[in-house]
């Protein structure tokens, strides 16, 4: 989360109500999530709940309930979604390309993100750092698709995808 050119990132809080876990733990839960997303410097412009009998291994929530999320965001020019719970990396992409312009986030990146913005030693910033890359390990699995893994011609080692993923590696 950042300051964009001197104004607050609008942004939509989630929550689910499922389980064990009942509307007034939610609220509690959404609440606590305002308040540590004012710390990380977005503005809150509203909030969503939603009870589901099982996760939706797509999108946490069902599917109408994603787009109709997304168009909120756009009516209240909101630019970032707010989990209350933790999404998978399949989760957060399914979202991203519901709507390209939307930044979505759960309750695991923003603490990180306040904890990156807060700390001042050389120590605190590497184990933030080191947390943060443990964190977005998994959610760059197959970021490298669209390239092509085919080897190439006589004398080559090996296509530009194969390369990025040596690289990456």
């Amino acid at each position: 989360m950042s300051i964009e050119s001197g104004k607050l990132e609008k942004a939509i809080l989630v929550g689910v109500i499922h389980g064990k876990v009942d509307e007034q733990s939610v609220d509690e839960h959404l609440d606590e999530l305002e308040l540590l997303s004012e710390t990380a410097g977005a503005e809150v412009v509203g909030s969503v709940t939603q009870k589901v009998s099982k996760i939706n291994p797509a999108f946490f929530i069902g599917k109408g309930k994603a787009e109709q999320i997304v168009r909120q965001a756009k009516e209240l020019d909101a630019n970032l979604l707010i989990f209350d719970d933790d999404l998978t990396p399949a989760q957060t992409k399914n979202f991203l390309k519901l709507a390209d312009n939307l930044k979505v986030i759960d309750r695991s990146a923003l603490i990180l993100d306040i904890f990156r913005k807060h700390a001042k030693t050389k120590e605190a910033k590497t184990q933030v750092e080191l947390a943060h890359l443990q964190y977005i390990l998994p959610r760059l699995t197959r970021m490298w698709t669209h390239l092509e893994r085919q080897m190439g011609g006589i004398g080559t080692r090996a296509g530009a995808g194969e390369t990025q993923i040596e690289v990456d590696r």
